[in-house]
């Protein structure tokens, strides 16, 4: 990435398709030094969660709060990230880290995604303002369709909140709003090569295919919020508090702690995952 600043091409493409694509947001020592640490670090296998896709297919993650000192800290600390993700909140409030969460696709058994808007998770979390909330992948190896890379309505997040219920153990969108959108607006599948980022509104709809193929998909994916947007129903504290930013160069050039130092989310404690009754 040759700036941090996004230009007005890319700020009227977000606000018009709900996402955007940077290319070679990480650079391929970046990516080979995290792409290591997620495979190498007990600590995200054995603090993933597995999620049932409608097929009974897990899909893989692992999820913390406060972001740390370590290889992910530093990328979702880093000026070249809050930077854009700043611009594309609207810059009237501090920048705070919601959550990151490493995803796990391993080939013939990484399970789908359902179709859904991250804020039909957070809306249990009674964030306020959707438009203050937005998630950041960064494709730690190669996303294609052949294994199951993300796909999203291009500019469904102008839709709203759409109705979620329970879709196997996730939480998927009303299919006759996504059939509607899907008639309505263009399907893209989102192929990213290493190092590649995706910056993408909360209320966007999207989903992904089970890995079928013989590769690995595996991604990082940090979450923001402004801090002028209140969450009533989130015990964890990081969505309040502004970003200690680091130079890029930390991801590379600092020592690194280890991913145990984290505050992992458990299955039970997720309240997106806990049944209130208007999910039917």
């Amino acid at each position: 990435m040759q700036s941090n600043t996004l230009n007005e091409k890319q700020l009227a493409q977000y606000r018009r398709d709900g996402y955007i694509i940077i290319r070679d947001f990480c650079s391929s020592a970046e990516t080979e030094k995290m792409y290591n640490a997620a495979v190498t670090d007990t600590a995200m296998s054995k603090n993933a969660l597995d999620l049932n896709d409608q097929t009974g297919k897990k899909t893989r993650l692992s999820l913390w709060f406060t972001p740390g000192n370590d290889v992910f800290g530093y990328l979702t600390r880093s000026k070249k990230m809050i930077t854009p993700v700043a611009q594309l909140l609207g810059e009237h409030a501090p920048v705070c880290h919601f959550h990151s969460k490493l995803m796990q696709k391993e080939p013939r058994v990484g399970g789908a995604w359902e179709w859904h808007q991250d804020y039909g998770y957070w809306y249990k979390n009674q964030f306020m303002f959707p438009d203050e909330l937005m998630s950041v992948m960064v494709a730690l190896t190669r996303a294609n369709k052949q294994n199951g890379c993300l796909q999203v309505i291009k500019g469904s997040h102008r839709l709203g909140r759409v109705n979620h219920g329970f879709a196997g153990e996730q939480v998927g969108a009303d299919m006759v709003m996504v059939e509607n959108a899907l008639k309505t607006m263009e399907l893209v599948y989102c192929e990213l090569e290493p190092g590649d980022a995706l910056f993408f509104h909360s209320n966007l709809l999207h989903r992904s295919e089970a890995n079928l193929s013989d590769t690995p998909r595996w991604s990082i994916i940090s979450c923001y919020s402004l801090q002028s947007n209140l969450a009533y129903n989130e015990t964890s504290t990081s969505w309040k508090v502004p970003v200690d930013i680091v130079p890029d160069e930390a991801i590379l050039g600092w020592a690194a702690a280890p991913l145990s130092d984290n505050n992992f989310l458990s299955k039970e404690n997720d309240p997106a995952l806990k049944k209130t009754g208007w999910e039917q």
